[in-house]
């Protein structure tokens, strides 16, 4: 497909996507005394036409691997992170309600923010990250208890394609403050919603969901070692032929399948 084609089809899906967010922003505000997992489907829906308009307008279509995995527990889910594509996604097709850990300037985005500051989420002030930490722990308490799962991107931030980031232990760190199990996931979405990329490329984006860990009597970072050798051993798997061959990755995957919880 040409230049020019992906070029006014990614301008069309972006002023779409840019009307849905002012439409739908204010309409959540209707949505607050609503029960929770009421509210929480309602907002959803803006992720599900977000979703449904890349697929129709942009050609990027999604397929669930391992969705058999998904526990009926306390679960911490720790996801590659490639796109913004998956933030929007991983929202609505989890099958319970997700609680996101972000840095707290996010609440001050016009209409985006807005919505966000309706639903139990964790904004965190990075400056301060032992009291951030801290903070996660006491509301993901509550959360988990409440039957929400959490949800973080242990690289911390997008990692381009066939690349990996630094994994950080936060994730595995709370999930062994709370006692909850880790569900790794992996997935290539930026081979069409590439980081820092404008344009939209078509193609089946895969959705890889890993076996639970359980995180009892586990140290933080012996069990972020193992999510993250799982998730980039995957990542070979699922990524296209030739991504992998011209990157340095972390050859640390001798150990790359998560024990059952």
């Amino acid at each position: 497909m040409s230049h020019p084609v992906l070029f006014l089809r990614s301008v069309v899906f972006a002023l779409l996507m840019l009307v849905a967010t002012v439409i739908w922003a204010p309409l959540c505000f209707l949505f607050a005394p609503l029960p929770y997992n009421q509210r929480y489907y309602m907002t959803g829906l803006w992720n599900k036409f977000i979703i449904g308009s890349a697929r129709v307008i942009c050609g990027i279509r999604y397929q669930i691997k391992g969705a058999e995995n998904f526990p009926d527990c306390p679960a911490i889910v720790l996801s590659k992170h490639q796109s913004a594509w998956e933030t929007i996604f991983l929202f609505y097709a989890l099958p319970r309600p997700l609680v996101y850990v972000f840095k707290k300037e996010l609440l001050y985005i016009p209409f985006f923010g807005w919505g966000i500051a309706l639903l139990r989420m964790i904004p965190i002030d990075r400056s301060k990250s032992k009291d951030a930490f801290a903070q996660v722990v006491e509301h993901g308490k509550r959360r988990l208890a409440s039957g929400q799962w959490i949800i973080m991107f242990p690289e911390g931030t997008r990692s381009k394609v066939g690349t990996q980031g630094k994994y950080k232990s936060g994730g595995t760190r709370l999930a062994v403050e709370t006692g909850a199990v880790v569900v790794p996931i992996a997935l290539n979405a930026g081979e069409c919603w590439p980081k820092n990329s404008f344009i939209k490329k078509p193609g089946l984006i895969t959705v890889s969901i890993g076996k639970p860990i359980s995180s009892e009597g586990r140290h933080p970072a012996e069990l972020m070692q193992q999510v993250e050798n799982w998730i980039e051993s995957e990542m070979r798997v699922i990524s296209s032929p030739g991504i992998y061959a011209n990157h340095k990755v972390t050859d640390s995957l001798e150990a790359a399948t998560p024990d059952s919880a």
